[in-house]
């Protein structure tokens, strides 16, 4: 896949634009009971296996898949794979 064509004309109006990029994990569903019942060292299982592509959404909407990986004992996440503008849009309905 190609990168997207940028105006550079008007591109500098928003390159400084704040974006919140969240990766998410897994998901998990857990009664209040469940919730109230965690502690130090608990360990609450999510829906994906460990090394399964996550999901890179730009507020909030879905944009790549990635794999999570550890630098200098911080954890990262490598591109692998960005949706086309056609999935994208897709996802938004």
């Amino acid at each position: 896949m190609e990168p997207v064509q940028v105006n550079e004309n008007n591109i500098g109006l928003i390159l400084d634009v704040p974006l919140q990029i969240t990766v998410e994990l897994g998901r998990t569903k857990k009664s209040i009971k469940e919730i109230l019942e965690l502690s130090k060292d608990s360990i609450v299982e999510l829906d994906k296996l460990a090394g399964e592509p996550v999901e890179i959404q730009v507020n909030g909407h879905y944009l790549a898949k990635g794999e999570v990986v550890v630098i200098d004992e911080n954890f990262g996440v490598r591109i692998t794979e960005i949706a086309s503008p056609k999935e994208r849009a897709a996802r938004l309905r």
